[in-house]
Order: structure tokens, then C-alpha cells, then sequence
């Protein structure tokens, strides 16, 4: 069965009633809810849900089309980058479906969002000629495209638009593998530390292989956080990541606090000990994506039927 996950980060973690919209937009179609969570300091939530190619593309439009019509970026103050309302939008491909499915899905719905009069870059395995990174996309973040495309940056579909939309700016639609969403929190450690530190450890400082990594002070919990997101967990072990993580920030008189797993948890971080050894918050079984896939699986195949020749 062809199965595609969607993990859509929208520009709102304060309005819980803006965010529940959204989540029950999702909902309403035959997609499963694996998860959603938002974050104030980040002023972002996430939500994770898998289903048919054609069932998560509509629920995806749904969602979006509520987080366009509520929410204002004129008004939003985060510490996350972001440049749209529907600020990214991947799509991964499990079960039977393959990268060329999600790719498509993504291409689909990134028409329907440019028809709402929403810009669309396309990102990740989905780009075109333009670049495919998230970092050089948000470079600036809604402000820089407000009044205008910086240069190299025009969308891949720019809604007949000279800037971005004025209320919900641009979105980024893409494809990609499973990856990690991942916070680590660091106490008795000064956030420049922490942002010195996440340079040093992203691949465009010579760190970690496809991992980006941001030093974060959230003011609300007064908390300094290594933001992190890990394209292959499975080529770069997280458990190296964290221990080089712990080991430069104890060099410093500072310790780990906590690990924050966004959305769902890939099977890398399923190891005997393993919440334990990354101090890990909510590492209950339902978080990790291959086992909720194969309940939705076994909801979803129907038993074989008796054989011809078996009588009542």
C-alpha cells in the first residue's frame, strides 16, 4: 500500500484555537493524526499524518487553507526562521510509495496553494532550478520578501505576485526521506555558547553530514535550546550527534537537560537504553513512526478470505 506522511510546520504556537482548526481541518479527512504539537517560543506548531497519496494531498490543502486564512505574519514573533503561514510542507514517502510519488504530491499541492494566491518554493527532492535548502530559502525570513523576490530567490511559482502574500507570505512544498526534528535543551550554557556551538556542529561548518542545527533562547520557559534537524538518521547517528553535543557543552560547565523529539521519531532512536542515554522527553512507543505505520497497515489490509473449497 502506498502510503505518504506529511509533516506541515505552520506560523502559530500561541492561539491554541487557531492551531486546533487546523489539526481538525486534517482531520476531517481520511488521513490518521499521528501527532501535532506546538511551541510558543517558537510560535509554530507540527503536525504529523500519514494516509493515501490522494487523501493526504486534500488534508494537507485543508490545513493550509485555514493556517492562509488565520494567521498573520505581520503580526508573528518567533525564534524559528520561517517565511509563510504554511511555512513548510514535506511530504515522505512510506509503505509501496516511492520518492516519484511524493514528488508529485508535493507538485499537486503546491499548485492548489499558488491558486489560494500563496508563493511556492519547492524544496528538497521536489526542487527545480532554484535552490532546494531551507536555509537559503528562509534566508531573512518574511520580512526580506515582503517588498519584493531578493535576487536568485523568485518562487518556483509566484502567484502572479511581486512579493509575497501580504498576510500569509510564501510556502515551501518539498519531498524528502524520513528525517529527525530535534531539540536538545542546555542548562548553565549562554545561547551565544549554544549558537557557536550549532555552527560548528551543522555540515556547512564541516560538522555532521545533512544536519542543520540553530543555538536558541526561548524566552518564555527561559530555556536554551540546540534546534536541530537531521536529513538521514540512519547515515548520521543521532546518538553521536547528542554525545558530541554533551561533551562540548560539559566542557563548558554546562549540562544536557532534555531531548525534545518533534513530530515522530524515526526507528534509529529505538535502541535499549536509548531514552535514557539522550534524556529523552515522551519516549513512548506511539511516538516512533514505523510502529504507528504498521497499526495503520494492519487497520487497513483486509484478512484473506476463506479458500473455495471450505464449507460452514
Amino acid at each position: 500500500m502506498k502510503i505518504i506522511e506529511a509533516v506541515p510546520n505552520f506560523s502559530e504556537g500561541v492561539d491554541p484555537v487557531v492551531v486546533a482548526a487546523i489539526v481538525d481541518a486534517v482531520a476531517a479527512h481520511d488521513v490518521e493524526v499521528l501527532d501535532w504539537s506546538a511551541d510558543p517560543d517558537h510560535h509554530r506548531s507540527v503536525v504529523t499524518f500519514i494516509g493515501a497519496p490522494d487523501d493526504v494531498e486534500a488534508a494537507a490543502l485543508a490545513g493550509s487553507k485555514v493556517a492562509v486564512e488565520r494567521i498573520d505574519l505581520r503580526r508573528h514573533r518567533g525564534v524559528h526562521p520561517r517565511i509563510g503561514a504554511v511555512d513548510v510542507l514535506p511530504f515522505v514517502p512510506l509503505g509501496d510509495a516511492t520518492m516519484e510519488d511524493a514528488v508529485g504530491v508535493a507538485y499537486r499541492t503546491g499548485a492548489e496553494l499558488e491558486r489560494l494566491g500563496v508563493p511556492v518554493y519547492f524544496y528538497g527532492r521536489a526542487s527545480l532550478e532554484g535552490p532546494g535548502d531551507l536555509a537559503t530559502l528562509r534566508r531573512g525570513g518574511f520580512e526580506a520578501l515582503a517588498e519584493g523576490w531578493p535576487a536568485g530567490r523568485r518562487p518556483d511559482l509566484d502567484a502572479g505576485r511581486e512579493a509575497a502574500h501580504p498576510t500569509a507570505g510564501c510556502a515551501c512544498v518539498g519531498a524528502r526521506p524520513v528525517l529527525l526534528a530535534w531539540n536538545v535543551v542546555v542548562g548553565a550554557y549562554p545561547v551565544e555558547r549554544a549558537r557557536a556551538l550549532a555552527a560548528r556542529l551543522r555540515e556547512r561548518g564541516g560538522g555532521f553530514p545533512g544536519l542543520r542545527a540553530l543555538g536558541l533562547h526561548l524566552e518564555g520557559s527561559q530555556r536554551v535550546q540546540i534546534s536541530m534537524n537531521l536529513e538521514d538518521p540512519e547515515r548520521t547517528s543521532p546518538f553521536d550527534i547528542f554525545d558530541a553535543i554533551e561533551s562540548a557543552v560539559a566542557a563548558e560547565g554546562g549540562h544536557v537537560v532534555a531531548t525534545e523529539v518533534i513530530g515522530m521519531m524515526p526507528v534509529t532512536l529505538v535502541q535499549q537504553g536509548s531514552a535514557d542515554r539522550l534524556k529523552l522527553l515522551d519516549p513512548r512507543s506511539a511516538r516512533v513512526l514505523p510502529h504507528r505505520v504498521a497499526e495503520y497497515l494492519s487497520g487497513r489490509v483486509r484478512p484473506p478470505t476463506d479458500s473455495p473449497d471450505r464449507t460452514e
